[in-house]
């Protein structure tokens, strides 16, 4: 049986195109149907169907190909992980045309240190999120939801409420919302006023 080179490519939003790691991987020897890819997924997550096919299509000889580390996974532990699945199934992982071999000293450290920098790097991205969604909150861009129940019915159903004439399933039928929205609402003004 031939040696099979499967190919996988990923882009963390639906914004982003997989034409160039498409195209790194048909450089590598790739043919373009056995390249399965995920649209608007993270490498954080590994619940990936286009991951999880490639790793079913998998068989002993073949080599799973990647353009880079980081679009097969973005933690140490995901990379592993997917590399221990590889090796008990007997294929290879090639990262950007050279082949990771488990078994040499040198490859596992060059493999760690990759895997580790595509952490460093998505480490990098979540805090550079956090601390910009932290000035447009400080700025009053980023407000969040709109709450459910508009001001007036927020002070009704507080009304209700503190009448303790109604169950709190009741106040979600009368409100026309989900308990848990009763349960913000209270949670909010108490805190409000409090």
């Amino acid at each position: 049986m031939t040696e099979l080179l499967i190919g996988y490519a990923r882009v963390s939003t639906n914004e982003q195109d997989l034409t160039a790691q498409q195209n790194a991987l048909e450089r590598l020897g790739v043919r373009p149907n056995p390249i399965y890819t995920d649209h608007g997924l993270t490498g954080t997550n590994r619940a990936r169907p286009g991951l999880r096919e490639a790793l079913a299509a998998c068989r002993s000889g073949d080599t799973l190909v990647v353009a880079k580390l980081d679009r097969l996974a973005r933690s140490l532990r995901d990379a592993k992980d997917i590399v221990d699945e590889l090796t008990a199934k007997g294929v290879k992982l090639s990262i950007g045309g050279s082949v990771h071999d488990p078994n040499d000293p040198v490859g596992r450290l060059l493999f760690n240190v990759l895997a580790m920098v595509a952490e460093f790097e998505s480490d990098l991205i979540r805090a550079r999120t956090r601390e910009g969604m932290q000035v447009a909150k400080a700025k009053g861009r980023l407000r969040g939801r709109p709450p459910k129940l508009s001001p007036a019915q927020q002070k009704h159903l507080m009304e209700v409420y503190n009448a303790d004439t109604h169950t709190t399933t009741e106040l979600a039928e009368l409100f026309n919302v989900a308990r848990s929205t009763i349960y913000r609402t209270i949670q909010r003004q108490h805190r409000g006023n409090g």
